[in-house]
């Protein structure tokens, strides 16, 4: 479960932006990770909530917005949502696709508390 590490990786970016920011606590994390992106959302907020306790991110919110795949056409020179790697093109039916977003794991804002 890759989620974990990410998760880890997440908390460390939180942790380096309180020590930096001077915040206590956050109460809500918004992450987006993309349909591309190969996360699991559910087994990535589970990761963060086992994380959590006694960090910065204890009784946070962690909100995960899902945005759909995106990717360009070659055949038929079009933006398309895709839902997965390996989607044959909506419009043609051709498989010749390079992913244009829907591929990130980011975190898209916090709201914070200060002492």
């Amino acid at each position: 479960m890759h989620e974990a590490s990410l998760a880890g990786g997440i908390l460390k970016l939180v942790e380096d932006a309180a020590l930096r920011e001077g915040f206590r606590r956050v109460t809500l994390l918004r992450l987006e990770a993309g349909q591309l992106a190969g996360v699991e959302a559910r087994a990535l907020r589970f990761a963060l909530e086992a994380l959590a306790p006694g960090t910065c991110l204890q009784d946070a919110r962690f909100d995960i917005d899902e945005p759909p795949g995106q990717a360009w056409c070659l055949p038929c020179s079009a933006s398309v949502t895709i839902q997965q790697r390996g989607d044959a093109c909506p419009i043609c039916g051709h498989y010749q696709l390079q992913a244009t977003g829907g591929t990130e794991l980011r975190v898209v804002d916090m709201l914070v508390e200060d002492d």
